[in-house]
């Protein structure tokens, strides 16, 4: 596994989401230029097929129209800015559907690898880039070196692919002598189509496996050592001591309040010694009695002692003591269940204070 010098770790984590987020926003992605290579040419193809017909009878216009000025004994500006005008308009019109169908293709290729996406930090002019050194640098990676082999690799195959389907086609090639030229040139039109039909086969095959390589070795590059995932979590969650600091700042506010509802409680109930719950019942204001303190250990020792200051009674019921405390929380009501115990109990500390 790689090291990050600059972390001083190995990078062993799955990248986060933010970190592929703001990989994306630079535009780093997981992409193969593969895959918009296979669907621009078989894109042009297709179009070039769809189109031959179209294409033949445009070139037929354009040899018609040359051959009008070889009665003209003098060619003046003005016939040639004609000329000009003329064979350009042929032109874009025969190379409008292939550029078209061109361009639709390589920008659905690539927004089905990456989404639509535009990442104006990776087209930022930087200074770094126009160094040379850097540039020699880069043709002397590992990944050049890969991206070479894979150039050469698919170079033999795509040869291999044309000179078999070529191969095959000589012996039909010879008897074209006595065909029209529409004849040859539909001849040549379908023969070449299905060569780059076969052609596009293997090169998707390729692009596949490129992208799953692609794929796997933009995950590995983001992958993050321990440091930068702790790192991160505090930028995005705060520090841990602070957020536990926070934390126990909330506890004795709240613990705090707590112990302000004690006077107020009708009946402190024990068990005896390690849990303590206060009850205030008010039937002008409440369905049924609440928990409006509760505590174990050390918190449950002052409950009992601001209970003794302000004169409330304090009942020994572990049963009772211990429901509570597990079953309702501060400023909860007591559940149905508990209602004749705790009526009971109530009934003792109103007979107690009557007396």
């Amino acid at each position: 596994m790689a090291e990050d010098p600059e972390s001083g770790g190995e990078k062993t984590e799955d990248a986060s989401s933010r970190k592929l987020d703001k990989a994306r926003e630079e535009g780093q992605v997981a992409k193969s230029m593969e895959i918009p290579s296979v669907f621009v040419l078989l894109g042009g193809v297709i179009a070039l097929y769809a189109t031959a017909l179209f294409f033949y009878r445009n070139c037929v216009d354009v040899f018609h129209y040359n051959f009008m000025f070889e009665r003209v004994p003098e060619l003046s500006p003005a016939d040639l800015t004609v000329l000009l005008i003329y064979h350009a308009k042929k032109m874009f019109l025969m190379c409008l559907p292939v550029f078209a169908a061109v361009f639709v293709v390589a920008l659905l290729s690539n927004i089905a690898q990456v989404g639509f996406h535009v990442s104006w930090k990776a087209i930022e002019p930087k200074l770094s880039k126009l160094n040379p050194i850097n540039g020699v640098k880069q043709k002397f990676t590992s990944r050049a070196l890969i991206e070479f082999v894979k150039s050469l690799l698919k170079i033999a195959v795509i040869s291999l692919v044309c000179y078999l389907a070529t191969k095959n086609e000589i012996s039909n090639v010879l008897t074209l002598y006595d065909q029209s030229t529409a004849q040859i040139l539909l001849f040549f039109l379908i023969k070449s189509f299905w060569i780059f039909i076969k052609v596009c086969i293997i090169m998707a095959l390729v692009a596949i496996l490129d992208y799953a390589f692609q794929k796997w070795k933009f995950l590995e590059d983001q992958k993050m050592t321990q440091k930068e995932v702790k790192d991160e979590r505090k930028q995005t969650e705060g520090d841990p001591a602070v957020k536990s600091k926070i934390r126990q700042l909330q506890m004795a506010a709240a613990r705090k309040r707590m112990m302000a509802e004690v006077p107020e409680a009708d009946v402190v109930v024990t068990n005896p010694t390690h849990l303590a719950v206060a009850l205030q019942y008010d039937k002008k204001k409440m369905d049924a009695p609440t928990v409006v303190a509760k505590g174990a250990g050390a918190v449950a020792a002052n409950i009992k002692k601001i209970a003794r200051e302000n004169d409330v009674p304090i009942v020994e019921d572990k049963p009772l003591a211990r429901n509570l405390y597990r079953d309702v929380d501060i400023d909860g009501q007591v559940p149905f269940e508990y209602y004749q115990a705790v009526a009971e109990l109530l009934a003792y500390v109103y007979g107690l204070k009557n007396g």
